[in-house]
Parts: C-alpha cells; sequence; structure tokens
C-alpha cells in the first residue's frame, strides 16, 4: 500500500530548463542594454563556461564573467544581468502542466504528500512559494540542508523517516533516472520517472531501475491507484 508521494522539483514540478536559458540569455541582453561592450554569442558562451564550472548556484557569475571577458569590474553591468535574470524567472517561473490536478487528486485519495529535491534552499522555496503550492506538501527536504544529494541514500531515509514510513509505502517521481529512479530504487521504494526536460533522453543507462515511466504527470494517480487496487496489476503503466 503506498501511503506518500514524494516529487522531484525542478523539472518534475516546477518547468526550470526552459526558464534557466531564457534567464541567462535575457541577463546577457540586458548587461549588453546597457553598455556590456561585448558580443552576445561571445559572452553566453562563457557564461554557460561558467556555470558549467562552478554550478548554477555560485552567487557570482556576473562578476566572474567580466573577468572572463578581460573587462574591468562594472557594478551597473552586473546588476543588469541581475535584474534580467531574475525579472524573466518571477515572469515565466511556472508549474509544468497538470501539477495541481495531480497533487489534488492524490490528496483526495488521503497520500501524504513530499518534495525531495537537490538545490540551494531559498532558491528551491522561492520556486515553490512563487507556483503556489506549498500547501500541498507536508515536508520538502533540500539538499544542502540534509548535507547529501540524491542518489544518496540517507535523503530518501529522512524522508521515510519524517513520515514513518516502511520504503515499500512510499513512491518517488523525478525526471532523473539517476538522482530520483536509481536513489529511490536503492532504498526500495517505488520509482517513477518523469520522462520530461533536459534529461528525456539521458542516463539511460539508469532505465532498469524505472517501475514505471510517465509523459504526463497525471498519470501518476493512476499508478498510485492501481498499485493500492486488488486489481492494480491491470493499471500499471510499463516503465519500457
Amino acid at each position: 500500500m503506498i501511503r506518500a508521494v514524494f516529487f522531484d522539483l525542478d523539472d518534475t514540478l516546477i518547468d526550470t530548463s526552459k526558464l534557466a536559458e531564457n534567464a541567462r540569455k535575457n541577463a546577457i541582453e540586458n548587461m549588453i542594454r546597457h553598455g556590456l561592450p561585448v558580443d552576445f554569442g561571445i559572452a553566453y558562451h562563457e557564461l554557460l563556461e561558467l556555470i558549467n564550472e562552478y554550478g548554477s548556484n555560485f552567487p557570482h557569475h556576473f562578476d566572474y564573467l567580466l573577468r572572463r571577458l578581460d573587462l574591468p569590474y562594472e557594478p551597473k553591468w552586473v546588476a543588469a544581468g541581475v535584474i534580467g535574470y531574475h525579472n524573466t524567472k518571477i515572469a515565466y517561473l511556472k508549474t509544468v502542466k497538470g501539477v495541481r490536478r495531480t497533487l489534488l487528486r492524490l490528496k483526495e485519495m488521503g497520500l501524504q504528500l513530499g518534495v525531495i529535491t537537490d538545490g540551494d534552499p531559498v532558491k528551491q522555496w522561492e520556486k515553490i512559494l512563487r507556483t503556489g503550492i506549498d500547501d500541498y506538501f507536508e515536508a520538502v527536504l533540500i539538499s544542502d540542508s540534509v548535507g547529501v544529494k540524491k542518489p544518496h541514500r540517507k535523503i530518501f531515509e529522512k524522508a521515510l523517516e519524517m513520515f514513518d514510513l516502511k520504503p515499500h509505502e512510499a513512491a518517488v517521481v523525478g525526471d532523473r533516472l539517476y538522482s530520483d529512479v536509481y536513489g529511490a530504487k536503492r532504498v526500495g521504494m517505488t520509482a517513477i520517472w518523469f520522462k520530461y526536460g533536459k534529461y528525456a533522453n539521458r542516463e539511460l543507462d539508469y532505465l532498469e531501475y524505472a517501475d514505471f515511466t510517465v509523459r504526463d504527470l497525471e498519470e501518476v494517480v493512476e499508478i498510485i491507484r492501481g498499485l493500492n487496487s486488488e486489481e492494480g496489476s491491470d493499471k500499471e503503466v510499463p516503465a519500457h
């Protein structure tokens, strides 16, 4: 019997891949608009290199960008980048199609819901609060607060402990075969791969760990209903 469902956040509940790309492009465009003397293509390429090297949560991307471009530090350009980035994020941040219907139906079935996500706690909570989905969840676990990233066992085991669950009583839904699916399966939880976003065709070496594959989040409701019913085996959505 599944008693709780845990969701990943980025590209599972929140549509973030395209958002990040647009925000970075608008940041560079705004910097150029305010005097950055560099071609867009060159500046954008260097920004992507910085993100790849230092990670998306590094707080000084635009400062370091000026160094990489051999430009003097100009706070006006940095501010323009920050504004372009955050204005885009605020304007276009949205949930993945079907999120609210899925969460509401699962709640109506009496299930507990949680989030297990990697990333900076403030940034992740900002996404949750800005999209207004916080009331659906009894718990939100963020890797930087727990001390380990997915697929480490500890973050999944902590989620089970918080809800007083055995592994077979919980399901995990996520877009990453490695972080979400493999991580959940290692501790004995039901693993549902949401084939969506930039990881839809990556990490396929871990596909065997997926109990189910969905391309629409609302399919999760039928999977859980099937697992919790006497004739559940007739309603399962095959992983591959």
